[in-house]
């Protein structure tokens, strides 16, 4: 396909043939543009266009698709890798405006999971956040986490039927407290289920993490808990970070969006115990949980 654009540039260079708007299809250029991306790290809108041959507006509407799915950070003038390497680690602030709808749909999702009376994990990660908005509303819940900002949201809003127990440790550009002291005070928590966010998840590498000792930690959280909800929207599928937390098939559960590849679905349905896919056509603005009058 690539050698197929770049003869088709050469072919007319040499026939001094200067022709504009001959299709090109849309995944075409999508892969073209992330091979160039991979290859020198960013690209801008005016060589793309000269190289597909199609306007400078379609080569933005392409970049505004590519960063919504957050395969690349559009910029002014072109576009940067995502995640150029496995131990890149956004902070939470990035990480938080990123495919907001996919998270809530996921994170509510994960909410119709959790009951009255559980003792759950929630790990670090915006999408983790999210889902602790979603339970402040469960009555006798107890909640362990190493995530500051899901702390915070379940402080914001107090009950007196709720204990929530924030680890030490280091903290992470995620806002995640990890490392052996973490590690240690999880290893005195039994739970009835985590809920794991992730980094990214890769098909033999499994789910990753580019800290080493967050992914430690959630490992920790794991092997204390009798069920694994991993949490990941669709942009998540194919990156690598530089840890793997555990491999595809320790997950019981997997909540992910409609985003996801078609490949991606099979690979999970075949790995993890059960696949869930949501949307965010699926639910409306009101609480999931309400307590009975």
């Amino acid at each position: 396909m690539f050698d197929y654009v770049d003869t088709l540039a050469m072919t007319r260079q040499a026939r001094g043939v200067a022709k504009r708007g001959r299709p090109s299809l849309a995944r075409q250029r999508h892969e073209f543009i992330l091979s160039e991306i991979r290859r020198a790290g960013s690209v801008r809108v005016n060589e793309l266009a000269e190289r597909l041959d199609v306007s400078a507006m379609t080569v933005r509407r392409d970049l505004e698709h590519l960063d919504d799915s957050g395969l690349v950070i559009k910029v002014h003038g072109g576009a940067t890798a995502n995640y150029q390497r496995s131990t890149d680690e956004p902070g939470f602030a990035v990480k938080a405006s990123r495919n907001h709808a996919e998270k809530v749909a996921i994170a509510r999702s994960a909410a119709v999971l959790v009951g009255s009376g559980l003792a759950i994990g929630l790990t670090a990660g915006t999408t983790t956040v999210r889902l602790a908005s979603e339970l402040v509303a469960v009555p006798h819940l107890t909640v362990v986490t190493n995530s500051i900002p899901a702390a915070d949201v379940f402080h914001a809003v107090p009950r007196e039927d709720r204990s929530v127990i924030l680890v030490g440790g280091e903290r992470t550009p995620s806002d995640a407290l990890v490392g052996p002291v973490a590690v240690s005070a999880l290893r005195n928590f039994h739970l009835d289920v985590v809920m794991m966010g992730v980094h990214g998840i890769h098909e033999t590498a499994g789910f990753t993490t580019p800290n080493l000792l967050e992914a430690a930690t959630n490992r920790a959280f794991i092997e204390g808990a009798d069920q694994l909800v991993v949490l990941a929207d669709h942009t998540k599928w194919g990156i690598t970070g530089l840890s793997t937390i555990v491999p595809l098939h320790q997950a019981d559960i997997c909540i992910t969006d409609d985003g996801i590849t078609d490949e991606a679905r099979m690979v999970l349905r075949d790995r993890v115990g059960h696949l869930i896919v949501t949307s965010d056509r699926l639910f409306d603005d009101e609480p999931l949980y309400r307590e009975a009058p």
